[in-house]
């Protein structure tokens, strides 16, 4: 049942990757082919531990080895894809970072608040900024890049990126800046949040960082649990003595 509940977990944390739409896994998920490929992987996995509890329930009622076997086989397959991805996670941490870096820069400089197409994408970006209190990727100079502000001689700015009391309830598209003497103005003459959300989001991560290791952690011993006893019942059937069972 245990193992049942874990699989559900793991299920339900890949489908909300694929349906949220308003947060920093949105924008991943609908730029990054790569973390919709691991959401499903997620949900394979899932799915995969809950059949596993069910035969091993199974397998430890009627004391079949084989579904035993399979179960701590299956369970011992699923572990060692877990460190290794996590392997893999920290050793290409930068090439991740510099992977997110282009795509935040892309969705940035693509930004266009009259564009329906990506509606769902602009509406998780400017999510994360006002959650966050952040503005572009490294900082506010980011949308220097944005063609339509670049049109308007940067007069105009984020809505989402707002420090000013005035735009609280506006939190998507753009907002006009005080016009001054020469017309023009920079990314420093807006009332943005000077944190870039890069910082933003590591932050977040250290923040929960334990809690994020915990549950790693928690999740590795149910499965090493889990191997052991059924390998240890494996063995117990294996080993009984049929020397004691009355002749007829």
């Amino acid at each position: 049942l245990l193992f049942q509940i874990l699989g559900a977990v793991i299920l339900g944390f890949g489908i909300w990757i694929l349906a949220d739409k308003t947060s920093f896994i949105a924008v991943l998920q609908m730029s990054s082919p790569s973390l919709k490929t691991g959401a499903y992987i997620l949900i394979g996995v899932g799915a995969l531990t809950m059949l596993m509890g069910f035969l091993g329930c199974l397998g430890a009622v009627n004391e079949i080895r084989c579904l035993l076997g399979l179960y701590f086989t299956c369970l011992m397959v699923i572990l060692i894809t877990q460190v290794a991805a996590g392997l893999v996670t920290y050793f290409q941490k930068e090439t991740l970072k510099e992977e997110l870096s282009h795509i935040v820069g892309s969705l940035i400089e693509n930004y266009d608040p009259l564009n329906d197409d990506e509606r769902n994408l602009k509406d998780a970006w400017d999510y994360v900024q006002t959650q966050i209190a952040c503005c572009g990727w490294t900082g506010a100079k980011d949308w220097e890049s944005n063609e339509i502000l670049a049109n308007q001689s940067m007069t105009a700015y984020p809505c989402s990126c707002s420090n000013s009391s005035k735009d609280s309830q506006v939190d998507k598209g753009f907002c006009k800046l005080d016009v001054p003497v020469n017309g023009t103005a920079t990314y420093a003459d807006w009332p943005v949040h000077e944190q870039g959300c890069m910082d933003g989001v590591e932050k977040w991560l250290k923040d929960n960082l334990g809690v994020i290791l915990g549950v790693c952690t928690g999740v590795a011993v149910i499965e090493l649990l889990g191997m052991i006893l059924s390998i240890s019942l494996c063995k117990n059937i294996h080993s009984e003595d049929y020397t004691k069972v009355p002749k007829s």
